[in-house]
């Protein structure tokens, strides 16, 4: 009975090339995709040479791993490319927060009201937070809603609301994002 110890493959996500391959067989696949069948790691590793590629192990976690001819440095900086272009295209959302009070003046929350609208339109999320202090609880006995419901109503022709208006301790939020 033969016992392989096989480094841990997806600390680094790195392939086993050539000599670094521990399998005393495997299935062998040539550049243009032929199965050459079951060989000798040496022997494939050998095969590769001749035709002037690397062998890389694709599939080492298979009963028989499988490997395949190819240029590994070429296979690396393609591999690493469409990375970059995958990280490249990626869409980052941005969540610009507007604080809110309940007992706020009018001017204030066009001016707030005005800011949402401008980051709507550069097509960022609002996140709306109206906060209570323990006093202003009190005196209105529980949460009022009605300044995140003014502010929703002001902007409803740019923003469609995500997440309702919900408490939380002592402030309530809601999400805006543009339409």
């Amino acid at each position: 009975m033969e016992v392989l110890f096989i480094k841990n493959l997806n600390s680094k996500n790195e392939n086993l090339v050539n000599e670094d391959i521990p399998f005393p067989k495997v299935l062998t696949i040539d550049a243009n995709g032929d199965a050459l069948g079951v060989l000798p790691t040496q022997e494939a590793v050998q095969k590769a040479y001749e035709a002037g590629y690397d062998l890389v192990c694709v599939a080492p976690q298979a009963k028989i791993p499988v490997c395949r001819f190819m240029d590994y440095a070429k296979y690396r900086y393609e591999q690493k490319k469409r990375a970059k272009d995958a990280k490249k295209n990626q869409k980052t959302i941005t969540v610009k927060e507007i604080r809110l009070t309940p007992v706020m003046d009018t001017n204030d929350l066009n001016v707030r009201i005005k800011q949402g609208k401008e980051f709507l339109a550069s097509g960022y999320k609002v996140k709306l937070t109206l906060n209570y202090r323990s006093r202003r609880m009190l005196a209105t006995q529980g949460f009022d809603l009605t300044m995140i419901n003014r502010y929703i109503e002001a902007v409803k022709e740019e923003a469609i609301v995500e997440s309702e208006p919900k408490v939380d301790g002592r402030s309530a939020t809601a999400i805006l994002r543009p339409k």
